[in-house]
């Protein structure tokens, strides 16, 4: 089955992204799930945002990178929207890299080299109307990844809620939660 590194979003370690964890696992699937904000869970996006700054996004990354040193080079990395920056900063610089889901988040892959890696599979979900992913040109991004990589594929669910993948959040929508989660799966099973 295959390692997985998942990060999660700018709310912190949610029970949402530990019940996501915890399916990867029941699949059979050997999953980590670092916490890159030191314990602290946060009510709201903004208060997590304004903790994301104050430490500084170049410091979260460094944690998400930290966490993968000592594991297999052969990860799968797993990014909920904050945490695609650690996700998409390892598929894309660590050699070995097997695989990236990218949830509800994407940055230009110029951002940590020059184009995505030829070899380096990826999936990207995100909500069409969201206006963090398509508002502010994560879908754009995730557009150009899935234009220049030879595996990649872009999923749009319709509606306009930001972690909607996050079933311990209000903004947790089931359906396309549903379909994620299938998907995501079914990309791990490819990927053994």
């Amino acid at each position: 089955m295959a390692e997985v590194l998942v990060f999660h979003h700018g709310q912190g370690l949610t029970a949402g992204v530990r019940d996501f964890a915890e399916q990867l696992r029941r699949a059979g699937h050997t999953v980590h799930v670092p916490d890159l904000y030191e314990g602290q869970v946060f009510e709201s996006l903004a208060e997590g945002a304004a903790y994301a700054e104050s430490a500084g996004f170049d410091t979260i990354i460094a944690r998400g990178v930290a966490a993968a040193e000592g594991l297999p080079a052969d990860l799968i990395y797993v990014g909920f929207s904050l945490g695609v920056l650690p996700a998409q900063k390892l598929a894309q610089t660590r050699p070995g890299a097997k695989g990236a889901v990218l949830l509800e988040a994407c940055v230009a892959a110029s951002e940590f080299g020059a184009e995505w890696p030829q070899d380096v599979p990826v999936q990207i979900h995100g909500m069409d109307t969201d206006p963090f992913f398509a508002g502010e040109g994560d879908v754009d991004a995730a557009r150009a990844v899935v234009a220049t990589a030879p595996d990649a594929e872009l999923f749009l669910y319709p509606g306009d809620r930001h972690l909607f993948t996050d079933s311990g959040l209000p903004s947790y929508d089931e359906q396309p939660a549903t379909q994620v989660n299938h998907r995501v799966l079914g990309f791990l099973d490819r990927m053994r």
